[in-house]
């Protein structure tokens, strides 16, 4: 593919914050915020690989084992397992309105089940990057270069396939052990001391910065070919999309 860089790109207050790298031997990482996805991509140079920790395959009715990344990944996380929740059917993601939501999801789901206000709330942002991925004219090229990921997942593989043994939130807003574990791993995976001693742009957390960083790694994997996803073989929703979470 003809692109300059990778990235991993997580969620924050104000839009995406982006970990972003060129493809050189001694290309700098550059942490960014961006107001929308579109905006990420509409750099001129294509990106080779972005990771992002964002569903992408939307399943139109939920089964029992869920929509199928959620189970298979949560089984390698130990205590960190409540960090991917269920996500439900594409037509509950499409709904702005909580309540209406929730009778959708129950309805496109067996056995029924409604939705929690963690998904809930990321819906819009779901929304955004699906509807990139749909666009007649962007979406071969997207599709190929766009991969769902997810950072608990990512550190643990980044971990030598072990759950992390900390959360990463401290309860009372300090640093703790949850914040150095992740550090430490990242240094390990060539993310020097500087960026993550850094402070994040405004807009974004700490933690933000460092799950952009992880999913920074996995993305590097993606490109070299050492990642794989969850489940495999894995399914497609009605437009094509990939229903996995990379590793």
């Amino acid at each position: 593919m003809r692109a300059g860089w990778i990235a991993g790109v997580d969620g924050c207050r104000a839009g995406w914050i982006v970990a972003r790298q060129g493809l050189g031997p001694r290309a700098r990482i550059e942490i960014e915020v961006h107001p929308s996805f579109a905006a990420l991509l509409d750099r001129g140079d294509p990106p080779t690989v972005i990771a992002v920790d964002m569903p992408i395959g939307l399943p139109d009715r939920i089964g029992v084992d869920g929509r199928g990344p959620e189970k298979e990944v949560r089984r390698h996380l130990g205590e960190r397992k409540s960090s991917v929740f269920p996500i439900p059917s594409r037509a509950a993601v499409y709904v702005d309105d909580y309540r209406s939501c929730c009778e959708i999801a129950a309805a496109t789901s067996d056995p029924a089940r409604k939705v929690s206000k963690q998904a809930f709330n990321i819906f819009p942002k779901m929304r955004e990057i699906d509807g990139l991925l749909r666009e007649a004219g962007a979406s071969p090229a997207w599709r190929e270069r766009v991969f769902e990921v997810h950072p608990e997942l990512a550190f643990w593989r980044l971990n030598g396939e072990r759950a992390l043994l900390h959360a990463k939130k401290a309860r009372d807003g300090a640093r703790r052990a949850g914040h150095e574990e992740r550090v430490a791993i990242l240094e390990r995976h060539r993310i020097p001391a500087a960026i993550l001693g850094s402070d994040p742009p405004r807009g974004a957390g700490s933690e933000d910065m460092l799950d952009a960083l992880a999913l920074l790694c996995v993305a590097r994997r993606i490109r070299q070919g050492k990642a794989r996803p969850f489940p495999k073989p894995f399914a497609r929703d009605r437009y094509g999309l990939p229903i996995a979470i990379w590793a």
